[in-house]
């Protein structure tokens, strides 16, 4: 438990009743205050809007805002995770959901710049601008990024294939040469049909660039190229949500740094497609 939540807990006893109301509250639901005004919290807790203000400086906070920036940083380092299965022990209100979902999504993804390296997100950018064919592969949540990926380099006009048939894969792989390159999705790395496609595609001569965690991913170690996500998730959860998040902003960056790099060339056809999209919408 985070240092600020500590001190609530700890304080809990000492508080009037109206403060130890807001105490439960905020120990109960940490991830929805950051989004709140006094007005809301004091509503949810059952209180009022200057017990707010009087408990934020029982527990040595000069003010609301204060407490809600020091209680969000504290969150966003947190180990708390909506899609754990200790979710299901506690019934919230829909609205509420939503308010940890985009906090658990915000944090993830901001967690981000702390596992890319640099280097190795230029060397994908600079692999990819130069490839000929690209092959897409993740299963399960993973599926998701790759298709994603595959809908966006396609528009840039990449001969591109992503298929969730692991053998249809497979018999496209020895076509592949030293100029085409596999994007393999794995949020834990240790999927054996992304290792084997990934495996086979070096054995071919082609590049191999992950997206996967740092953490004991046999996928990190045996890629050319590493594209890490942060840790957000649990191997086992109720679905992939904020480990999803991570991988769809690296492909978003991969496609618009790829665009970016190829510059005017792709306008016309960019046009083109467009003005065809508008011609059918009449």
């Amino acid at each position: 438990m985070s240092s600020l939540l500590t001190r609530i807990k700890s304080n809990l006893q000492t508080l009037s009743e109206a403060e130890k109301k807001m105490g439960v509250y905020v120990l109960e639901n940490p991830e929805l205050i950051p989004d709140m005004t006094t007005k809301d919290l004091a509503k949810k807790a059952g209180t009022s809007e200057s017990s707010v203000i009087r408990f934020c400086k029982s527990i040595g906070i000069g003010s609301f805002k204060s407490f809600k920036l020091g209680l969000a940083k504290e969150l966003a380092t947190s180990d708390k995770n909506i899609t754990d299965l200790d979710f299901l022990q506690k019934k919230s209100e829909p609205y509420d959901i939503f308010h940890k979902v985009a906090h658990v999504n915000k944090s993830a993804i901001e967690e981000i710049a702390t596992s890319l390296d640099r280097k190795e997100f230029e060397q994908a950018v600079e692999t990819i601008n130069n490839a000929n064919r690209l092959i897409l592969y993740g299963v399960g949540g993973s599926a998701t990024a790759a298709v994603d990926a595959y809908y966006k380099f396609t528009k840039l006009g990449y001969p591109c294939t992503a298929h969730q048939d692991f053998h249809f894969l497979l018999s496209s792989i020895p076509y592949l040469t030293k100029h085409d390159v596999v994007i393999a999705i794995s949020m834990s790395g240790k999927t054996k049909d992304v290792l084997e496609l990934s495996r086979f595609t070096q054995k071919e001569g082609a590049t191999v660039i992950a997206i996967t965690n740092l953490d004991k991913s046999p996928l990190y170690k045996e890629a050319d190229i590493r594209l890490c996500t942060p840790v957000v998730e649990h191997d086992y959860r109720i679905g992939s949500i904020p480990s999803r998040m991570t991988q769809l902003t690296i492909i978003d960056a991969l496609y618009l740094s790829v665009l970016n790099r190829k510059g005017e060339d792709v306008l016309p056809q960019y046009h083109e497609a467009r003005n065809e999209v508008v011609r059918l919408r009449r």
